[in-house]
């Protein structure tokens, strides 16, 4: 029996379009009418677009986000974070300003990414807030996580760079085709360490958790729990590690796993 359903956002809920199709939230109304309990899980921070997407799944429930490195409370507003350390943000920040590559830094309920580029500006767009470069020193509160925006082509070079402290692990989404999202949390922390946290919230055993995903950053929690299913579209890795395997997510394959979660 399923009773916990953890769903990623890029390339599992939201498509190339940017937009979720019909049909799933017909399927998450019927999952929530059986009972079950819906959880995003998402690289993505919690506020914009992502924050709407998690309303939509469950307004009064526990979810994930920033890799693990968030596990918020909707409803009262709990937050269970794990923040970088200041000595771990430091050699980044450093970084980026000697190479000019595009850094975002994040604490839970704000972002600051410096330099004026298309990357960025895309990015804000992806996550429905205006673009608005700010001083990494402005923010409020801790930081939970940093993130690089780069090309392709870099990424080899950028994840064989020292990052003691901390667990890096490439991403994509399919409304940003041609850049890859290297994120840093915590070491040890990830979507794994927060799909067990919100099991643990609701008293629900892992074995009872299904998973849907399709990127790398997705596969730690697919280890967790009794139900991986991955998408038409997921990485090589991610199928791997698949106990179902569903539709595209342009076909709103999604769709398909949640109707299983109801006949599991």
């Amino acid at each position: 029996m399923i009773r916990l359903v953890c769903v990623d956002v890029d390339g599992t809920l939201v498509g190339s379009s940017g937009k979720v199709a019909p049909r799933v939230w017909d399927a998450v109304d019927r999952l929530r009418a059986g009972g079950i309990r819906l959880a995003l899980s998402s690289g993505r921070p919690a506020f914009g677009a992502t924050r709407a997407y998690a309303e939509r799944l469950d307004p009064g429930g526990w979810h994930v986000f920033q890799n693990g490195a968030s596990v918020l409370h909707l409803a009262t507003g709990k937050s269970s974070s794990s923040p970088l350390v200041p000595e771990s943000i430091a050699p980044l920040v450093a970084r980026a300003h000697a190479t000019f590559r595009i850094l975002e830094l994040y604490t839970d309920t704000e972002y600051a990414v410096e330099r004026e580029d298309r990357r960025a500006r895309e990015h804000a767009a992806l996550l429905g807030l205006p673009f608005a470069p700010r001083p990494f020193a402005s923010l409020t509160g801790s930081v939970v996580r940093a993130q690089w925006l780069i090309g392709h082509e870099e990424t080899q070079a950028v994840m064989s760079e020292p990052h003691p402290g901390l667990d890096a692990l490439p991403s994509g989404s399919p409304v940003m085709p041609d850049t890859t999202f290297v994120n840093f949390t915590r070491a040890g922390v990830g979507k794994g360490s927060g799909v067990r946290k919100v099991a643990e919230e609701y008293g629900v055993g892992l074995d009872e958790v299904m998973f849907v995903g399709d990127g790398k950053n997705d596969i730690g929690a697919m280890r967790e729990v009794g139900w991986p299913v991955a998408m038409a579209n997921a990485e090589p890795e991610v199928s791997d590690v698949a106990r179902v395997r569903v539709g595209h997510v342009d076909d709103g394959g999604l769709a398909e796993a949640l109707a299983l979660a109801l006949t599991a």
